[in-house]
């Protein structure tokens, strides 16, 4: 059983995956960022790996990783890295990211070295569902990694199971088909979410785009098994104090 789903397992009700964009705010922060989530009460950590142009991401987001790629952060630093990320750390963590990156590493060596350091999963919503099942596919499931899909309000019942069926892991819920950080209230999307409630799908689900509080994060809870939060994390650590300070501060809001 994946660490991901020995998490399910073990608490079935708000679980908090929360991303942080590697090499942001510094060059070596990622792991202290990490650590800091980990002692403050994440559940799930997903890291994401800066690109110039994340077609999922709103600005926030955009300029982490613009910042990141400026510090230097490459994928082989990010490796380098992780290398270091068992000893500390014991939550469920994943990559998330773009394939044009990926590709340019490898897309075999890539899963390779993140099963290595001891990633658990990938996100990555540019990889296609016919070449995730023709090819890229086995190449995860060889280097026992989850993958998880995500699905939107538009996504229609047929495909919402067909990608159920391919992920493992959880079930990425976005909650608007929009970027991440755009304002979306919540409470106008529990029809959605009870609806893939009641498909009776094999994964858990999470819900991600629009948490940044406790408040919508009880919110999207409601009817799902969790939530992602992004785009507020990432400003919460713009904030110049010290990335323990702040990471207490934004998690005690979500979770006090």
């Amino acid at each position: 059983m994946s660490r991901i789903s020995e998490l399910f397992a073990r608490k079935k009700e708000r679980v908090l995956n929360i991303y942080c964009t590697a090499g942001f705010p510094d060059a070596d922060s990622t792991l202290t960022v990490m650590k800091a989530l980990q002692t403050n009460g994440a559940d799930m950590i997903e890291i994401g790996m800066p690109y110039s142009d994340p077609l999922a991401d709103g600005p926030v987001i955009q300029a982490s990783s613009s910042v990141a790629i400026a510090n230097g952060m490459t994928m082989v630093r990010l490796f380098e890295q992780l290398k270091e990320l068992r000893k500390d750390i014991n939550l469920p963590v994943l990559l998330m990211g773009y394939m044009n990156p990926v590709l340019q590493y490898g897309f075999e060596k890539f899963c390779h070295d993140a099963a290595s350091v001891g990633i658990d999963g990938l996100i990555l919503p540019d990889l296609p569902v016919h070449e995730f099942e023709t090819g890229y596919g086995a190449v995860v499931r060889k280097h026992g990694l989850d993958f998880i899909f995500l699905v939107t309000p538009e996504t229609p019942d047929d495909r919402i199971r067909k990608l159920d069926s391919l992920t493992s892991g959880f079930l990425y819920a976005v909650s608007s088909s929009s970027t991440t950080g755009k304002e979306t209230k919540l409470t106008d999307q529990a029809g959605y979410f009870q609806h893939l409630q009641k498909l009776g799908l094999k994964n858990p689900i999470l819900v991600g785009f629009g948490i940044k509080d406790k408040e919508t994060f009880s919110t999207a809870c409601a009817h799902t098994n969790g939530a992602i939060i992004g785009t507020a994390f990432i400003k919460a650590l713009e904030n110049n104090l010290p990335i323990e300070s702040s990471v207490k501060q934004f998690m005690d809001g979500v979770l006090s």
